[in-house]
């Protein structure tokens, strides 16, 4: 098993200083590049304070300017609110700065609250076609020259400028229903899914999803499984009866 950071800048009201909420985010960040973390995860939300994440790309670079040894990842950009070409572009420059350090993570959209700002008619539930018709088409930019005449993106032949440092880029979905976890495992893409502060119920379901979808695909599935919850680490089982008890 291996542990990963998701941290957001986040404040509960305006009376907080943007700063502290800066400096405490980056702080935790280089404190889990000091422990031997492996990735530190930013997200991409929109007119949230609890999630303050308009660009994750921006956020990855940053902190891979102040660490050294962690990976800085998107999880995750959402596709529904991206040009294809925006997206290529704005990850491999942070792969770029990073020195080959960033995952790239992609799904379909958390809010409706969201959506109806950043994408007014469009469904929530309707994101993971954003999702399949971008994902192949960035890993082309990549790539090389590609034009495009999809469902919801066309363009003549281009490119991303400037291509990721790395040859062959860690690629997540964020999946918490069965059409995305069959996605992700017959594209052989790293899965990574929300239970949170849920009960041990939902983990157990989105692993059951993966299981399914493993098992209906033909092909072999050598992706990895990530799963963000609330967690905590004691050195002994007094120590964390001592937090327990302190609650």
């Amino acid at each position: 098993m291996k542990f990963h950071l998701a941290i957001n800048m986040e404040r509960t009201d305006d009376t907080t200083d943007m700063l502290a909420v800066r400096d405490h985010t980056l702080e935790m960040v280089k404190m889990a590049d000091a422990a031997g973390f492996e990735i530190a995860w930013a997200a991409e939300h929109h007119a949230l304070e609890m999630t303050i994440a308009p660009n994750p790309f921006h956020i990855m670079t940053w902190w891979a300017e102040n660490t050294q040894n962690i990976r800085v990842g998107a999880a995750v950009a959402n596709a529904a609110y991206w040009h294809p070409i925006k997206i290529a572009g704005e990850f491999a420059l942070a792969d770029l700065i990073s020195g080959g350090r960033a995952d790239f993570g992609l799904g379909s959209g958390a809010y409706q609250r969201e959506f109806d700002r950043m994408f007014p008619g469009l469904d929530q539930k309707d994101g993971y076609k954003y999702l399949q018709e971008m994902l192949p088409l960035v890993q082309k930019l990549w790539q090389g020259d590609v034009a495009h005449e999809g469902e919801h993106w066309q363009f003549p032949a281009a490119t991303s400028c400037p291509k990721p440092l790395q040859k062959d880029v860690p690629i997540w979905v964020a999946a918490r229903s069965p059409i995305t976890f069959d996605y992700a495992v017959q594209n052989n893409c790293n899965i990574m899914s929300w239970p949170l502060t849920m009960p041990f119920s939902e983990a157990q379901k989105y692993r059951e999803q993966l299981d399914a979808a493993i098992a209906a695909h033909d092909g072999p599935f050598t992706g990895r499984f990530a799963m963000m919850r609330h967690t905590a680490v004691y050195e002994t089982d007094q120590d964390r009866q001592t937090a327990i008890d302190a609650v």
